[in-house]
């Protein structure tokens, strides 16, 4: 009896540390990437150049008091409330109708920011279109208003080591929205690369393994494969070398993958990180939200100033969101790992 008791001690203390080291992860990347949101929106569509941020601010662009978030975190706590709930991709389609219409997870009960694509969706939606086919499909509808909503993917993902069925996930969970195969691919990239920073791997490490799983899981004739070479420039070697009037931050999915990604390689913290993604003008809330999420799940809670995070508005509510998120995440890689909690 004293073996198998301490064989059960052995095993708590390890499902305790897995709990820990997910809530550990999944604390930074969400609230990292709500404070990017918050400290980008007062400038969005303002040039580069025109403005300088250092501090969470309040009003320009939307006249929104300073700590105000916009659709690029109302979405993201959308999915994971429709993730705790066990939902599917109607549900999650609801939740984004409800968004639009009535401000749901907004954080005055009003929306006042939604990117085009995701409008076409939601109105397919609405007129009775399955959610896996509402999702704009033209090379016009590479916005990223799918990448800006899906790092809570990442804490359901790493434990599935098959790549092919990991992108299977992320499409249905991209499509509903933004069905181009290069949104696609872009939501891709993002989370294989925020499942090796999870790990602890450097930027360029990280890169390197994200480019090689496309070289081993698709032949150069499937359409992910051709849709990679559109982001080429962040897979070359000198990419971090790259002159910062060279990065774009419009909404292009290509280019606002890019900057975040070079904001978080040429920084050394996670508050240079924000602050360079939003003074590069343009899409500031999105580019700055996928910076976040990037610095925070490398930085960890400790990188980010807790001035900031006790300005997000509706704090508690996020707050308990998260909890049950990551508590969700935890309970389901302790019965994968033990079979049981």
């Amino acid at each position: 009896m004293r073996g198998r008791r301490m064989i059960d001690r052995w095993e708590d203390d390890n499902k305790s540390f897995l709990k820990l080291n997910i809530k550990n992860k999944v604390l930074p990347t969400i609230y990292g990437g709500i404070i990017g949101d918050i400290l980008g929106v007062p400038v969005e569509f303002k040039k580069r150049g025109e403005f300088h941020i250092e501090d969470i601010v309040g009003y320009g662009t939307y006249n929104q008091p300073p700590g105000t978030w916009s659709d690029d975190t109302s979405l993201t706590l959308c999915l994971m409330e429709n993730m705790v709930e066990k939902g599917n991709e109607n549900d999650l389609m609801k939740k984004f109708k409800q968004y639009q219409d009535e401000g749901y997870w907004t954080p005055y009960d009003e929306m006042f920011d939604i990117g085009r694509t995701t409008v076409e969706a939601i109105t397919r939606f609405k007129k009775g279109v399955l959610p896996e086919k509402c999702g704009g499909q033209s090379e016009f509808d590479n916005g990223n208003g799918a990448l800006m909503r899906i790092s809570p993917l990442v804490f359901i993902l790493q434990r599935e080591f098959d790549f092919v069925k990991k992108t299977e996930i992320i499409k249905k969970y991209t499509e509903i929205t933004h069905a181009h195969p290069r949104a696609i691919v872009g939501s891709i990239i993002y989370i294989e690369l925020l499942l090796r920073l999870y790990h602890n791997n450097s930027i360029e490490k990280s890169l390197r393994e994200v480019q090689e799983l496309f070289d081993e899981n698709f032949e150069k004739s499937h359409i992910y494969h051709q849709e990679l070479t559109n982001y080429k420039r962040i897979f070359n070697k000198d990419f971090f070398n790259t002159p910062r009037e060279e990065i774009e931050s419009d909404g292009y999915v290509v280019h606002t993958l890019e900057a975040a990604i070079w904001c978080f390689g040429t920084t050394s913290s996670f508050t240079e990180a924000v602050l360079e993604a939003v003074n590069l003008g343009e899409d500031t809330d999105t580019v700055a939200s996928i910076t976040g999420s990037i610095a925070g799940i490398y930085y960890k809670m400790d990188g980010i100033p807790e001035e900031w995070l006790e300005k997000i508005v509706r704090k508690q509510d996020i707050d308990k969101l998260i909890k049950n998120f990551y508590e969700y995440c935890a309970n389901k890689a302790i019965i994968e790992e033990y079979g049981n909690l």
